[in-house]
């Protein structure tokens, strides 16, 4: 039965009980972490080298660059500014995922990054931004079981890249 959520320290063990019964299953969370974290500055990257072979005029890149870059310098600045402690700062957890800064949880820069990318790839090919998106909402799994991010944290920089993405059908 899930645990109270408020006692986090209780949800999160109740949450990665199957992880730390198999140490295993830790390593492969973390890899996962370290693929997700690499894959889409990856992706990113694909999404430039698909409009540089489309021949996209510097006027259809734009938009790929200022849209991630505004949001991100926005973003950060917000979360400097209300600079919310980690999950493992405020309980008594062990995160799975190493991790010595403090603060800043509050949205996840990774999960919003990952979004705003696979909003950009939603603009060229919509089966593989889905495939995309699903691979940013992967990773936001991975930051809250993890235990570097609150469930809130992770949702809230999922719908802001969303929401900022939406600048792409406005143009």
């Amino acid at each position: 039965m899930m645990p109270n959520l408020q006692d986090y320290s209780k949800f999160y063990r109740w949450l990665t009980l199957p992880f730390t019964r198999k140490p295993h299953r830790v390593q492969v969370l973390q890899r996962m972490n370290r693929i997700l974290t690499f894959a889409m500055p990856v992706i990113y990257s694909l999404v430039f080298c698909w409009l540089f072979f489309k021949k996209t005029s510097l006027g259809g890149i734009w938009p790929f660059i200022w849209i991630p870059a505004s949001g991100f310098v926005l973003f950060s600045l917000f979360r400097h500014w209300v600079n919310v402690p980690r999950p493992y700062e405020k309980w008594e957890i062990q995160p799975l995922l190493d991790k010595n800064s403090s603060g800043h949880s509050f949205p996840s820069r990774h999960v919003f990054s990952a979004t705003i990318i696979s909003m950009c790839v939603c603009q060229l090919s919509l089966p593989l931004g889905m495939c995309s998106m699903l691979l940013s909402l992967l990773l936001a799994l991975v930051r809250i079981l993890g235990g570097v991010h609150y469930p809130k944290d992770v949702f809230a920089a999922w719908v802001l890249g969303l929401i900022w993405g939406e600048l792409f059908l406005l143009l």
